[in-house]
Parts: structure tokens; C-alpha cells; sequence
């Protein structure tokens, strides 16, 4: 016996050593498919959102370049306008029978408006 005897504020710990709790001790049936589709879902989602960030990023460059594009086609196109203004200013009725031009008579214009007459292109940048 030992010389110390208890008294009423002593306690005991009570140690569960030979079993543990079966509640964290034992899987659920589930649990293992469950973390498995969580996991490829997740994985799923994750290369989704790269997926549209990059095609979204690669949009906007080509759009960008596009437009850059188009830029230089318009200043190829005024630059040749100009060039065709400034030769047929050098021909004259005279000079078309000199090429082997004859005069057209009874000659009737129709003008048909169409989509080609409205297009516009419209450079709005993000």
C-alpha cells in the first residue's frame, strides 16, 4: 500500500488502450468511392477553368492581331485608291478610241443597295 491516501478532489484517468473508438477506427462503406469522385471532380473543374482561361487569352490575341490586320489592309487599300485616282485622272474620252473603245449608247445605271453597302467594321477593343 502506499503511504498517500486519496482524497475526494483526487481523480483517474481511465486510458481506453485495448480498443479504440469505433467511430474514427473503422471506414464508412462509401468512403472510398466517395473520395475518389470528389478527387476527379475536382481534378475535372481545376483543368476546365485552365481550359477556358487559355482559350479565352488565345481569343484575345487573335482578335488583336485581326484587327491589326485588317488595319493594314485598309491602308493597302487607300494607298491603291489613291494610286487608281491618280492614274485615271490622266485618261480621257480622246484616249479611248486610241485603245479601241467604242461609245456606248442607251445606257441605263442601276444602283441595289445590299448588305455589302452597310457593312462597317467596328474596332472596339476590350
Amino acid at each position: 500500500m502506499s503511504k498517500y491516501k486519496p482524497s475526494a478532489l483526487q481523480g483517474t484517468l481511465h486510458f481506453e488502450v485495448a480498443r479504440p473508438r469505433a467511430t474514427l477506427a473503422t471506414e464508412h462503406p462509401l468512403e472510398h468511392r466517395a473520395l475518389s469522385i470528389l478527387s476527379l471532380t475536382l481534378v475535372v473543374l481545376v483543368a476546365g477553368y485552365l481550359y477556358f482561361v487559355a482559350s479565352s487569352i488565345l481569343n484575345v490575341m487573335a482578335r488583336t492581331e485581326a484587327i491589326r490586320a485588317t488595319q493594314a489592309i485598309k491602308s493597302s487599300i487607300g494607298s491603291l485608291e489613291q494610286r487608281y485616282f491618280t492614274l485615271s485622272q490622266g485618261v480621257t474620252p480622246g484616249e479611248g478610241a486610241a485603245l479601241g473603245l467604242a461609245p456606248v449608247s442607251k445606257t441605263s445605271y442601276v444602283y441595289r443597295p445590299g448588305n455589302a453597302a452597310e457593312a462597317q467594321i467596328k474596332s472596339n477593343e476590350i
